[in-house]
């Protein structure tokens, strides 16, 4: 559920009418709902309430907005970060860097120090070697690094290829057949407390079924490693619950999830923990835009040319994702067309052949489902500067991220003097 709903044949975000958004600053731009964020947030916590006092983190690539991690923040949730950049995010939000768990293959030395110094709780580690590092760094600085070792339990998520992260080939983890060993070295460090695993096979997932797989392997880890004279006192199972993208599409609820998880983990004896992003921000967000011009060709559907482009919204180009595209007013007719951005590449495309409400030049329309991976993962590509965001409150909004013009990106740059 979210709360984009027509009022008076009119898209309100809540109770905000989005022309008046867009009317005031512009399009494209983004529109988050403070409702459904919080809404989300806790239908996630009472689905794992049988789990006891799990820990929740919420994942800050999927919307790394300040406004609406402090949102989160205040609905008890910790971050998930895989950067020193994101890190800063969540402490800048007030997110207590106890409650900060630091995922990511790629730490470098400069994080992991940050990282050390700010507090925070967790590290996962996705390697012996950068287990190593961090044991060394930590113990140069007389601390010690409480840290989880994330295994890839070699399980196809069934989910899009390029957002799996639990098979063999994947980049992420460690092979769970050499977990046990492993851990136990990484153990006898100075400067690691090793105090469980972690765990996440991939995002989007329509199926609980490779999540309980890897879930029952969990389980079997940890048996396995106290029986090796390991301690294990926590368990990271991350996230990538699915969203609905389509209307109709029905996805396993927070309720389904919770049930399956208190189930397989029964006798643990560990405290859960989980990753969530785009199941608590992805229906919480549109990306508003208006048609610049339908172009008519006699013998194909029309081309809808709106001014988002794949640079604000990637996930079509990239994955071939589908989003809703609705009518800021619709009128009850309907066409089918193609809509696509301006970019210059054929990519900068949202859909084709789409049965969608028709649209006249100057009409708002909206992506649905925008909330999670979509401005955190925009660009400046063909020199277009950075849409704005809007955080919506009942019947008020705020800008909680300027819109930065090409001209603001392009003044960072610098003509060397040998070519003035």
């Amino acid at each position: 559920m979210d709360h984009f709903r027509l009022i008076d044949g009119v898209l309100h975000a809540e109770d905000v009418p989005l022309p008046a958004i867009a009317a005031a600053v512009g399009t494209p731009v983004y529109v988050y709902s403070r409702a459904t964020l919080e809404r989300h947030a806790r239908v996630f916590r009472e689905a794992l309430a049988p789990l006891g006092d799990p820990h929740l983190a919420f994942a800050v690539k999927s919307n790394p907005n300040l406004a609406v991690l402090r949102v989160l923040q205040r609905e008890g949730y910790g971050a998930d970060v895989v950067s020193r950049g994101e890190m800063e995010r969540a402490l800048a939000a007030g997110i207590p860097a106890s409650e900060i768990v630091f995922s990511g293959v790629g730490k470098t030395a400069a994080e992991m120090v940050a990282a050390l110094d700010a507090g925070i709780g967790q590290f996962n580690i996705e390697s012996e070697e950068e287990g190593l590092e961090l044991a060394e760094i930590a113990a140069a600085r007389g601390t010690i690094a409480s840290c989880a070792l994330r295994v890839n339990p070699d399980i196809d998520a069934g989910t899009h290829e390029k957002i799996s992260t639990g098979k063999r080939d994947n980049k992420f983890g460690v092979p769970i057949d050499q977990a046990v060993a492993m851990y136990a070295r990484l153990s006898a460090l100075p400067g690691l407390a090793m105090r469980g695993f972690a765990m996440h096979i991939g995002s989007q997932l329509s199926d609980l079924a490779p999540l309980e797989a890897a879930f029952t392997r969990m389980g079997e880890l940890i048996a396995a490693t106290r029986a090796n004279g390991g301690t294990v006192t926590h368990a990271d199972l991350g996230g990538g619950i699915g969203v609905p993208y389509k209307a109709g599409e029905v996805m396993p609820s927070p309720a389904e999830y919770g049930t399956m998880v208190a189930r397989v983990s029964q006798g643990w004896d560990v405290r859960m923990m989980f990753e969530p992003g785009r199941v608590i921000a992805g229906n919480a967000g549109v990306l508003l835009t208006q048609v610049i011009r339908v172009k008519r060709n006699t013998n194909r559907d029309p081309f809808v040319i709106v001014d988002a482009a794949m640079n604000d919204l990637a996930r079509p180009a990239l994955y071939g994702a589908w989003h809703d595209f609705d009518a800021v007013a619709p009128n009850g007719a309907r066409m089918t067309a193609n809509i696509v951005g301006p970019i210059c590449e054929t990519g900068d495309t949202f859909a084709m052949g789409r049965e969608m409400d028709a649209v006249e030049a100057g009409d708002l329309a909206v992506f649905r489902t925008a909330g999670a991976y979509g401005a955190t993962m925009a660009s400046s590509y063909n020199s277009r500067g950075f849409v704005p965001e809007v955080l919506v409150d009942g019947d008020k909004w705020a800008v909680v991220a300027d819109r930065i013009p090409a001209e603001q990106i392009y003044a960072a740059e610098r003509v060397p003097d040998w070519l003035a």
